[in-house]
C-alpha cells in the first residue's frame, strides 16, 4: 500500500516552494494580460505562399511601417497571431492586410478579429473574482452539509478549499513565469479554463472525502490516518484513470483546436494535473493533520515533540 498519508510533509513543502516561486513571479513580473485586459484588436494573419518564410521580427517591423507601433505578435503554427493597441475596424484590418501582403509579396489573409476595450478587460477580470470567490464559498458551505453527520463538517469543507485555492495559486503562478519566459499571455479563455479546473478539482476531492467518510463510518482502523491512507489507495484507480481520459481530450484540443485556444487548453492540461495532486496529496492529507493537531508535520524537517 502506497504510504500517502506519510509523506504528506514532503507534499506540502514541494507544494509550498512551487507557490512561492509563483508569487515571487507575480510580484516581479505580474501577469502578461491579454487583449481581453489591456483593450484593443486582436487577430489571426495567414501568409499565403510567400517568397520566403515570414519572421516574427519582421512582420513587427512592417506592421511598425505601417503605423500600428508595440504590436504584439505570437507565432502560432505557421501563422501568427497580432494584437494591436486601441480598436481596428474590419476595414482598417483587412486593409492592413492587404498593405502586408504588398509589402512581403504574397497573399495575406486575416482570421478572427477580435476587439476589446480597456473598461470591458477590467469588468471582465472583477467578474471572474467575484465568481471564485462565490464558487467558494458555495462549495465550502455543500461540503460542509454533505458531510454533516461527521464531527466538525466545516474542517472538511474547509480542508477542500484550501486546496482549491493551492490549484489556483499553482496555475496563475506558473502563467506569470510562462509570461515572463515565452510571452503568455493571461486572456478571458484563461479565466473560462480556471473556473473548469475549479470544478474538476473540487469533484476529485469530494470523491475521495466520501470514500473517506464511508470507511469513517465503517470503522475500518481506530487510526485516523490509516483510513485516510487507505481511503486514497481505494480511489486512486479512479482518480487516475479520470485524469488521463481527461488528459488525452485535452491533447486533442491542443493538436487540433487550433491556436486561439492554446493557452486555454493549457489551463486545462495544468488544471488537471494539479487538480489530481491535489486531491490525493493535499486535500485529505490536510484533514488528518487537523483532526490530530499534526502541525508540527507541515514540514518534513520540522523539529518533533519529545
Amino acid at each position: 500500500m502506497i504510504d500517502f498519508v506519510g509523506k504528506k510533509s514532503w507534499f506540502f513543502l514541494a507544494s509550498g516552494i512551487i507557490i512561492v516561486v509563483g508569487i515571487i513571479s507575480l510580484a516581479v513580473f505580474g501577469l502578461r494580460p491579454g487583449v481581453d485586459f489591456v483593450g484593443g484588436t486582436s487577430m489571426t494573419l495567414q501568409f499565403i505562399s510567400p517568397s520566403s518564410p515570414v519572421e516574427q521580427s519582421q512582420l513587427r517591423q512592417e506592421i511598425a511601417d505601417l503605423g500600428y507601433g508595440k504590436a504584439s505578435i505570437r507565432n502560432a503554427e505557421g501563422d501568427f497571431i497580432v494584437h494591436l493597441k486601441g480598436i481596428v475596424s474590419a476595414e482598417e484590418g483587412k486593409k492592413l492586410a492587404q498593405e502586408l501582403g504588398e509589402k512581403l509579396g504574397c497573399e495575406v489573409k486575416m482570421t478572427n478579429p477580435y476587439s476589446a476595450s480597456p473598461a470591458v478587460g477590467a469588468e471582465t477580470a472583477r467578474s471572474a473574482g467575484i465568481a471564485v470567490v462565490i464558487a467558494a464559498v458555495a462549495m465550502l458551505l455543500y461540503i460542509a452539509w454533505a458531510f454533516r453527520r461527521m464531527p466538525k463538517p466545516f474542517r472538511w469543507g474547509i480542508c477542500a478549499i484550501i486546496a482549491l485555492i493551492h490549484d489556483v495559486f499553482i496555475i496563475v503562478g506558473i502563467f506569470s513565469i510562462l509570461g515572463w519566459l515565452a510571452g503568455v499571455e493571461v486572456d478571458a479563455m484563461f479565466i473560462t479554463g480556471l473556473l473548469a479546473v475549479v470544478g474538476y478539482s473540487i469533484n476529485n476531492t469530494v470523491v475521495i472525502f466520501d470514500r473517506i467518510r464511508e470507511n469513517v463510518s465503517r470503522h475500518i482502523n481506530p487510526d485516523f490516518s490509516v483510513t485516510v491512507n487507505s481511503s486514497i489507495v481505494e480511489t486512486l484507480g479512479r482518480s487516475l484513470n479520470t485524469a488521463l481520459t481527461t488528459l488525452f481530450v485535452i491533447l486533442a484540443l491542443f493538436l487540433f483546436g487550433g491556436a486561439s485556444i492554446h493557452y486555454f487548453v493549457l489551463v486545462l492540461f495544468l488544471g488537471v494535473i494539479i487538480g489530481t495532486y491535489s486531491s490525493l496529496c493535499i486535500s485529505s492529507q490536510l484533514l488528518v493533520v487537523w483532526e490530530k493537531g499534526e502541525w508540527d508535520t507541515l514540514l518534513p524537517f520540522a523539529k518533533k515533540p519529545a
